[in-house]
């Protein structure tokens, strides 16, 4: 099963970075052969030629409306009404929706994100309740990419 992920997030807003260090750390690490790895500082539209080549996609994000530290991961399904401004970023279950559009394909898609301390200037600079969400991120993504589709959830 071709898996894509996505770590997103800006770089210079401390906890922020979040999903593009955890894809930095993926792309590092030793990954089965049909795992990509795709760091981003915002999703933007030419992803979704990335997601129609994909079987399983997973989104790895910082969130500001869940308690810092915390990690969830969620089942997405396409989203039409999820729409953006495309000034600044798109949502994941927009890009997806834009899959099924114009490519008739959805991969299976999550998005594992974890809740926030610091959104101040700061280069790739986590905070520790950050950089131990960063850890159980990686976690997530290790049963992700090496369970059976039954097994994970959704």
């Amino acid at each position: 099963m071709k898996t894509l992920i996505i770590g997103y997030g800006s770089p210079i807003r401390g906890d922020d970075a979040l999903g593009p260090l955890a894809a930095d750390r993926l792309e590092n690490a030793e990954l089965p052969d049909h795992v990509a790895v795709i760091s981003r500082h915002i999703l933007t539209a030419e992803l979704v030629a990335d997601l129609m080549e994909a079987d399983r996609v997973i989104f790895l994000d910082a969130a500001v409306d869940v308690k810092p530290g915390v990690v969830s991961c969620r089942r997405l399904e396409p989203d039409a009404t999820a729409v953006s401004t495309m000034a600044h970023f798109l949502d994941p279950r927009e890009l997806l929706a834009w899959c099924q559009s114009l490519y008739d394909h959805t991969p299976e898609s999550y998005l594992i994100s974890a809740g926030v301390a610091s959104l101040d200037y700061a280069s790739y600079q986590l905070t520790p309740i950050a950089e131990s969400a960063l850890e159980q991120m990686l976690a997530a993504v290790g049963r992700l990419i090496n369970e059976p589709t039954d097994a994970l959830p959704g």
